[in-house]
């Protein structure tokens, strides 16, 4: 009996509990691609599982509806995997621990993968039902989305006889999302040689920040731990003989991060210099950050006196100077459309050592222009502190179309249940729907889906009701005619 067992639509949450018994966080999807396998052998349904692990499972239509059009159900199935410092988890190995409060479905200390595990579950309830009227269901679950949309990239849709696409991975009911931004990622690199210094080492830790989605949320200008920590090595170095043993933020560049860790080693006639420099830090920034991320905190603990491999001053003042010097957060509002992002970037992972510096940026925009000019940006940075960069990921933007029978189709629909009508939007986030466009002839796409919050982070909430007024449309939409 399982935790969700008495929620309903019953399948949708047996299957989605199921999911969240299986590790799957990105690149770490070969158990969940087989489990979906498996599933369709099970039930005699026709599976294509590529190299990538994407799968595509096709179900015939129902009597009666041979002739309507089939309809493509498409999600992904990895998820940030991402949980709380303190507790000890191997998210590679270990499930989740689904729980309820309230209204919403939560998991213990972790992120929950609603994003993108709830459109599995809507697909694996519509496949295995034998009781819903449905055109010709072309079901397709790609990898790794949130790491650069892999598998929407590299797979082959050849085989699909439909060309109207329901993506299931959005987060707003009553949102229709019908256009969204294009994007990639950029690492900026530094390397150096390392060097050794005695003195006091300590722990500094940025953190209490509510971090979240850098395309749904990066306007809301929370604090980024990776940022912050360049802002205060860069205060430090300017007046203290401090050297950087390590630093590590971040676990994806689509993240906002929320926690940064910092070991240091300080001259031991100046600890006191660096505890206050320290602490007036954390006051400046809470004070910045009192409204819109109140929760900021920096924790120094002493590790003790010791000789260590580190970066010295001056090479840290490099570090701290690119770290500063490299943009972050939005850089542009459209003149279009009225409160939507055009252009940003985020530092989601950071990575320092002794001997070399990582930043990992995830790069959007709805002008494809504007988005290469800001790679080059990054680029030029870069290049002035001695660093290079590498480039993977690139996506294109989904264009708005004019002319689509299926958006009006489900914004009718909605009204006529809902007695509201929806709204049709363009997002900043990233959706494959931009890179099946440009394998499928004359794509008609809509992305929606039901309600959470904070997804990628360990506050990520599911929304029951939501999730069942949303399965209620998709069941009503598949067996409308026309």
């Amino acid at each position: 009996m399982g935790v969700l067992s008495d929620l309903q639509p019953k399948k949708v949450f047996e299957y989605f509990e199921e999911i969240c018994g299986i590790p799957h966080g990105s690149g770490n999807v070969e158990q969940i691609s087989d489990y979906l396998v498996k599933f369709a052998k099970d039930r005699n349904l026709e599976v294509i599982q590529d190299e990538l692990k994407n799968v595509i499972i096709i179900k015939e239509a129902t009597k009666g509806y041979e002739q309507e059009p089939p309809v493509i159900i498409q999600g992904h199935m990895d998820m940030v995997a991402v949980h709380k410092p303190e507790l000890s988890i191997d998210m590679t190995k270990e499930p989740l621990k689904v729980g309820i409060a309230g209204d919403n479905i939560y998991a213990e200390g972790t992120s929950l993968g609603g994003d993108d595990g709830i459109a599995v579950a809507y697909a694996m309830a519509l496949l295995d039902s034998d009781d819903l009227a449905h055109p010709r269901l072309e079901v397709v679950i790609t990898v790794d989305e949130e790491v650069g949309m892999d598998g929407a990239r590299g797979i082959d849709l050849s085989m699909l006889k439909g060309n109207r696409l329901l993506n299931l991975d959005s987060e707003e009911e009553g949102i229709f999302w019908v256009s969204c931004a294009g994007g990639g990622r950029i690492a900026s690199i530094l390397e150096y040689e390392a060097s050794r210094m005695n003195g006091e080492v300590y722990q500094m830790i940025i953190s209490g920040l509510a971090g979240g989605h850098s395309g749904a949320e990066i306007h809301k200008e929370r604090g980024n731990s990776n940022i912050l920590l360049g802002r205060l090595l860069w205060k430090l170095s300017s007046k203290l003989c401090l050297g950087l043993i390590d630093a590590q933020g971040g676990v994806a560049d689509n993240a906002i991060c929320r926690e940064t860790i910092a070991s240091v080693v300080v001259k031991k006639e100046e600890v006191a210099a660096f505890q206050e420099m320290v602490k007036a830090f954390e006051a400046e920034v809470k004070s910045e950050l009192a409204t819109k991320d109140s929760g900021f905190y920096v924790k120094v603990t002493s590790l003790g006196e010791k000789e260590t491999v580190c970066v010295d001053r001056e090479t840290l003042k490099r570090v701290s100077a690119l770290l500063n010097s490299l943009p972050n957060g939005v850089q542009a509002m459209s003149a279009d459309i009225e409160g939507l992002v055009e252009t940003s970037l985020n530092l989601g992972i950071l990575k320092i050592t002794p001997e070399k510096f990582l930043a990992e940026f995830a790069v959007r925009s709805s002008v494809e222009s504007a988005k290469y000019a800001l790679v080059e940006k990054v680029k030029a940075v870069t290049a002035l502190a001695g660093g290079y960069n590498e480039e993977n990921g690139d996506y294109p933007g989904w264009a708005y179309r004019v002319d689509s029978p299926l958006r009006d189709k489900m914004a009718a629909l909605y009204e006529e249940m809902y007695d509201q009508k929806p709204e049709i939007a363009a997002i900043h986030a990233g959706l494959e729907c931009g890179l099946l466009a440009s394998k499928i002839d004359d794509l008609d796409c809509v992305s929606f889906g039901p309600n959470m919050k904070d997804i990628h982070t360990t506050e990520e909430t599911l929304s029951i009701s939501s999730t069942k007024r949303i399965w209620e449309f998709l069941v009503q939409l598949l067996a409308k005619r026309g």
